[in-house]
């Protein structure tokens, strides 16, 4: 990969068709820290000032859009951090900002993040007034034991009324659990499964407990006093998912994400199908195209320190990076066999100069991890999903 120059000039022939176009706005404050959470996530003992940062995002917006030129948006998302601690006001001029930078249609997809311990019918009812249309909840847990361990703020009862807002408020709704706790069982997970689908509106996001490097959880697990279910119970627990999920209405469309037909989560669609999107705020990342080419961009983490940048510079940016077009094929690989519809496989062979090696693909196809959906598309199987970095860590040789 190699440097872009700051000054590239957008292409004016961009594909607008899909994957889409989204924008996403990283709001980095939390009110504590969730001892598994590796995102970039700050807590604060003196209020933000907010108007302060409002005014760095509309700066760092100008400078993403002489990049991106003028393209039609296909989703936001405003995702954190948590970004349910900002004022109604503060995601109404989010908004404002980028509708005045880029075109952005009636009825799109604008999703924000939300904890249920910070939420208000009121501040809800402003966001919903502000334009936000979908709400994604960090629920996590649906038992208060659960909750306490993840150092979560809420209990269940918190989480239930979150839910209730929600779906009074805005047209469409999700929310997070997390599993492979300790000790959890295949049947209390079977229990409290069925009791998300049944608060459930139209989109679940489920994910296992991973171990991440330089969180509360790491130390604990390296010193054995904190026991995660093994590749084996976890195996378990997956397939239980897919199929409490499937038979309830709501199967994967992606790895962790089950959504009721056509109610799939259009901005994270962009991400997996590979499509451009805009990474604003501190720790963002994005992927454009422009002047002809495919750029990586990210920015600096701190939030004190991408604000000072913005203030300076008018971008927070640290990372720009052209993508070669055998690093975009690794990415619409990594990406793509994430969804149960798989990967363009011309798309592929066009990014990458080459077809996949026969013997691999054969091999795979035999040991049931992956298959081709007519001469145009591949993905993984159930089976293929559960060892999912393997199967494209061996395609992408």
């Amino acid at each position: 990969m190699t440097a872009v120059p700051f000054d590239i000039r957008p292409s004016m022939g961009a594909d607008l068709s899909d994957p889409g176009f989204g924008i996403y706005v990283h709001w980095p404050f939390c009110a504590a820290k969730c001892p598994y959470c590796d995102f970039n996530s700050h807590v604060r003992h003196q209020p933000v000032d907010q108007p302060r940062f409002v005014q760095a995002f509309l700066k760092e917006m100008a400078t993403m859009r002489r990049l991106t030129g003028s393209r039609s948006v296909t989703s936001i998302f405003m995702g954190g951090g948590t970004p349910s601690l900002m004022a109604p006001e503060t995601v109404d001029a989010i908004l404002n900002g980028i509708a005045r930078h880029w075109h952005v249609p009636d009825g799109i997809e604008i999703t924000m993040e939300a904890n249920p311990s910070s939420v208000e019918a009121e501040r809800f009812r402003g966001y919903r007034a502000a334009g936000v249309n979908r709400v994604s909840l960090g629920v996590q847990a649906l038992n208060d034991r659960d909750l306490k361990f993840l150092g979560r703020l809420h209990d269940v009862a918190d989480a239930l009324k979150a839910i209730r807002l929600a779906r009074d408020i805005f047209p469409r709704m999700s929310f997070d659990l997390i599993y492979a706790r300790p000790n959890q069982t295949v049947e209390e997970w079977d229990r409290e499964l069925k009791e998300a689908v049944s608060y459930a509106v139209d989109h679940l996001s489920l994910y296992q407990l991973t171990i991440e490097e330089g969180t509360p959880f790491y130390g604990l697990h390296k010193a054995g006093k904190l026991v995660v279910p093994d590749g084996e119970q976890s195996a378990v627990l997956y397939e239980a998912t897919q199929e409490i999920t499937e038979r309830e209405g709501m199967p994967a469309y992606e790895v962790s994400n089950h959504a009721r037909p056509g109610s799939e989560s259009r901005h994270n669609l962009t991400y997996w199908r590979y499509g451009d999107y805009v990474g604003i705020g501190p720790g963002a990342h994005g992927r454009l195209t422009t002047g002809g080419a495919k750029i990586a961009t990210a920015t600096e983490r701190k939030p004190e320190g991408w604000l000072s940048l913005v203030e300076a510079e008018g971008h927070g940016m640290v990372d720009q990076e052209v993508l070669e077009y055998e690093a975009q094929a690794d990415e619409l690989l990594l990406m793509g066999l994430r969804l149960k519809e798989g990967v363009d496989l011309a798309r592929w062979q066009n990014l990458s100069g080459r077809d996949l090696d026969p013997d691999r693909e054969q091999f795979l196809i035999d040991h049931g991890f992956i298959e081709r959906l007519g001469n145009s598309r591949l993905r993984c199987t159930p089976a293929g999903m559960l060892i999912l970095d393997a199967v494209v860590a061996d395609l992408a040789c």
